[in-house]
């Protein structure tokens, strides 16, 4: 029988650091307004099959709200006038707006109202909302870039991001298509989201 009886240590209760708060990002932190003027909101579609088309609307507005300390708060709003739609290309835009795809005259809005957002990565984020094109309203992802901030030469505070996101159009009653002869459809039914962002902080309130 031994003399002594030693108890093994209990190893230390430990608890997760909480990360540091990134001062630049925390200052990130208030209201913005996004600026057409530099920010570009676009869509690419496979055209009979063997190309792509690009188009851009060009009318919109929008607001972020940004939480530098909790990136889960950041909210963001978005709407475009469908009107607008320009791919280069008059007739082609002309059967966008018309009821065979987009029926900008019933529907002239296409929004977007996220309702959640994470940070994945340094400097890289994931904002999740509704998108509603003809009254149809669905989940849409969207995957961003911080690409930075800075004060413009009128001393506005910027910031600009960097998205893209996958739809599909049919999803939203946008079913409209013709066949191929040497078989396919004119138009491809997944749709690549593109948002170039440039937003302007707002000016203390008071």
């Amino acid at each position: 029988m031994p003399l002594f009886t030693r108890k093994r240590a209990e190893a230390p209760v430990t608890t997760p650091a909480t990360p540091a708060i990134d001062p630049a990002l925390a200052a990130l932190t208030g209201d913005y307004t996004i600026d057409p003027a530099h920010t570009q909101i676009g869509f690419t579609v496979r055209h009979a099959m063997v190309t792509n088309v690009r188009g851009i609307f060009g009318d919109f507005e929008g607001t972020l709200h940004l939480d530098g300390t909790e990136p889960s708060r950041s909210t963001a709003s978005l709407d475009i006038r469908i009107a607008s739609v320009d791919t280069g290309v008059a007739d082609r835009d002309a059967h966008l707006r018309s009821a065979d795809f987009f029926d900008a005259a019933a529907f002239p809005l296409m929004s977007f109202r996220s309702t959640s957002a994470e940070r994945v990565g340094a400097d890289t984020y994931r904002m999740t909302g509704s998108l509603t094109i003809k009254d149809v309203t669905k989940p849409l992802t969207i995957d961003l870039e911080f690409l930075g901030s800075a004060t413009d030469v009128y001393g506005a505070e910027r910031v600009g991001f960097a998205g893209s996101a996958e739809i599909q159009r049919s999803e939203w009653g946008i079913t409209w298509n013709a066949a191929l002869e040497a078989g396919g459809v004119m138009v491809s039914d997944k749709v690549k989201l593109g948002f170039d962002i440039s937003a302007v902080k707002a000016a203390p309130q008071g």
